[in-house]
């Protein structure tokens, strides 16, 4: 035998042990492509499906919660509908949320709310609203109890003239010491208080102004004129 047809018969056994190359063209399993596209398994569900998302989750964290079969459709015309955990005596209003299995509510959904609500029934619920409103009028400030004696925020907007100016005549002779009388007062204004409620400012019984500027022990009305400019 020469050595060609040697070589020839070598190649037709390898040829007969190679498998056979499927054709791409006829599809995975099918006999062609188009028989693959009409299984119904084949194409992928559309939309986002909630509860699969939630049996998921629920197998990622070892639940392992088995899919529900179907999820129960929005109840928009029963008045026993599913509300949740709201009371029976809780009326069913415009944007009141519908649990159902997602618990996902039915606000956003057209049909769901305009099956249970017109524009009549949203105007008479605003006129509802309306008329239980309650509006408070301002009225005076009551007076409180120990306010009788003289009030120096008063005193201080009668007068302007600054402190340490001469307004009422004081006597040389100290019968005390002003900076010992002025001690007794735990603030500038309870010393005002008092100074008014003894005769003051005409009079100081108390010594508490000695240079019968109108302000005892060092009292200034100025914050009192700025904040009512």
């Amino acid at each position: 035998m020469t050595r060609a047809t040697i070589m020839f018969i070598a190649v037709l056994g390898v040829t007969a042990c190679s498998p056979p190359v499927p054709d791409s063209g006829a599809g995975v399993g099918f006999n062609d492509y188009n028989s693959y596209q009409e299984q119904p398994y084949a194409q992928p569900p559309l939309g986002f499906d909630p509860n699969a998302a939630a049996a998921a989750i629920d197998r990622s964290q070892g639940i392992g919660a088995p899919l529900p079969a179907t999820v129960a459709p929005i109840n928009t015309t029963d008045a026993n509908r599913a509300r949740g955990d709201a009371p029976t005596s809780i009326k069913s209003e415009s944007g009141e949320t519908d649990f159902v299995t997602s618990g996902v509510s039915d606000e956003q959904e057209f049909a769901a709310v305009s099956a249970r609500e017109t524009i009549e029934s949203d105007k008479a619920r605003i006129e509802r609203n309306r008329a239980t409103y309650t509006i408070d009028q301002p009225v005076a400030v009551p007076t409180r109890k120990g306010d009788a004696g003289p009030n120096i925020v008063e005193f201080a907007l009668l007068t302007s003239h600054p402190v340490g100016t001469e307004m009422y005549k004081r006597s040389s002779i100290l019968l005390s010491n002003p900076d010992k009388a002025c001690a007794k007062y735990a603030s500038p204004d309870l010393a005002q208080e008092a100074f008014l409620a003894a005769g003051g400012p005409d009079r100081d019984r108390k010594n508490l102004d000695p240079d019968g500027d109108g302000y005892a022990c060092y009292w200034d009305p100025a914050p009192f004129r700025a904040a009512l400019q």
